[in-house]
């Protein structure tokens, strides 16, 4: 339903009024709530959000950006960014205010010799491992490859080359920006220095990213896949996982994931569409070598099924797509373990083994390797001595399944909370300002109210797991 406080003529006046303010110059979009593509520019990949905004300013450029945000600030209306729109709390998108939308924006140069890559906010992980892969490269990514870049980097970045590479975060070199004020502005190590150390973790509350500057590495092929398990075995499964990643090199990333079985040719009948237990790997050095290292991971059990092997690491990435397509209902709750301990871990599967739905996953990712070598205050990412995250990934079709999935979410999350410390920034969702400074250690979080004040004392950015600043503040919404 359209919120009353705006009604749709008005918008569409707001609309002709911003072709106007922002000129012949102007190289992007603007669509209103007349325009024929709203209904489809509004929507962000969580279906449980359904939000109309005032305007939504589709940018083709930084100078785009720039008119954009002078015109929401003169005018007062609240900005929303939107850059892949993948967020599980629905930040890309605001009722009644200005989407600042990034996603026209994929431009994408990859320079082979100095293996840098600098890369647009638009641009999806798909499409930037795509562009990094011919020059035989890559980064850091998202598990699920249309995530967008912008982001994921900015919250820190756990994919599967983290514990050889570090986070994306810890790969980015530099950021251009645009501040609220609508100015240009450089972040890296040598230039506003500070501000770049907020970036790294610190979310889109202190500008707009305009393009990104990432360290590559010479990634083609990896060691990687997963092998099945019924969820009957959860417990000794999981357990089995503990150990192996107690001894697994830097070059391995794991995950155990609760899921259905999929209806796919490897996946033995009887088990298509039932619980299971997956465990995910990737092995980011010599192909031998990899083999090797998982063996007793595919020993054990036996799995039902093994589709673990050489494959390039873009195909690796795209392996969860298929379960998380854009328009279903999501409603996570996520927490760091402190460890993975006996009561963590029938914890877990007592719940994650009871979904409601079949769409709904559970992930254990394991964290350490290069992560935990950086210094938890060289960066805006603390948690970097975790040895694992857990991920409720609540998922479903239809509302009238709300009630039946957010009280399972709910109620495996207060189980399993006590076990917890803090939270990653990207996996949060709409849950208040105590549970964005859990993502922070104090110190951490005071650094960031300061650039806060510095670079958006009038929260103008606060669609977004939102540090606040110390006064005079636009309230939080």
């Amino acid at each position: 339903m359209r919120p009353l406080s705006q009604p749709s003529g008005a918008a569409d006046g707001l609309a002709r009024e911003a072709r106007r303010a922002m000129g012949d110059r102007f190289g992007g979009a603007i669509v209103g709530p007349a325009h024929a593509d709203y209904d489809t520019a509004r929507r962000v990949w969580n279906g449980m959000i359904d939000r109309y905004p005032a305007l939504i300013v589709r940018c083709a450029e930084t100078a785009d950006v720039a008119a954009a945000v002078r015109f929401a600030v003169d005018r007062g209306l609240p900005v929303a960014v939107r850059g892949g729109g993948h967020n599980v709390a629905g930040n890309a998108t605001c009722d009644n205010g200005l989407v600042i939308d990034l996603s026209p924006m994929k431009r994408i140069t990859v320079d082979r010799e100095a293996r840098i890559a600098r890369a647009e906010p638009g641009l999806t992980w798909r499409e930037f491992d795509a562009a990094a892969a011919q020059a035989g490269l890559a980064t850091t990514g998202g598990l699920v490859s249309s995530t967008g870049i912008a982001g994921f980097t900015l919250g820190g970045g756990i994919g599967w080359l983290m514990r050889r590479y570090g986070l994306t975060c810890d790969n980015l070199l530099s950021a251009e920006l645009v501040t609220v004020d609508g100015e240009p502005v450089t972040a890296s190590e040598r230039t506003n220095a500070d501000l770049f150390w907020g970036l790294r973790g610190g979310g889109g509350n202190f500008g707009i990213v305009t393009e990104f500057s990432y360290r590559l590495h010479p990634v083609t092929s990896v060691f990687g896949g997963l092998v099945l398990h019924e969820a009957s075995r959860a417990a000794e499964v999981l357990a089995f996982f503990r150990g192996f990643v107690a001894a697994a090199p830097d070059k391995l990333t794991a995950l155990a994931a609760f899921l259905t079985a999929p209806p796919a040719p490897f996946v033995p009948a009887e088990l298509q569409g039932k619980p299971a237990v997956a465990l995910v790997v990737c092995y980011a050095g010599d192909l031998a070598e990899g083999e090797q290292i998982v063996a007793p991971l595919r020993r054990f059990g036996p799995p039902r099924a093994d589709v673990i092997g050489p494959l390039p690491y873009p195909a690796l990435q795209q392996m969860f797509d298929a379960s998380a397509p854009a328009g279903l209902r999501n409603y996570w709750k996520s927490g760091y373990l402190r460890a993975l301990d006996d009561g963590a871990l029938e914890t877990i599967v007592a719940h994650a083994t009871q979904a409601p739905s079949p769409l709904t996953q559970v992930h254990v990712h394991q964290m350490g390797g290069a992560v935990g070598r950086v210094a938890p205050d060289a960066t805006a990412f603390v948690h970097r001595r975790a040895p694992f995250v857990l991920n409720i990934v609540g998922t479903w079709a239809e509302p009238a399944a709300d009630d039946a999935n957010l009280m399972w979410v709910r109620d495996f999350w207060s189980a399993i909370e006590p076990a917890t410390e803090g939270v990653y920034v990207n996996f949060l969702g709409e849950e208040g300002e105590e549970r964005v400074r859990a993502a922070y250690s104090p110190g951490v979080y005071e650094r960031l109210v300061a650039l806060k004040d510095r670079y958006d004392s009038g929260n103008v950015l606060r669609f977004n797991q939102n540090v606040r600043p110390s006064r005079g503040a636009a309230p939080s919404a």
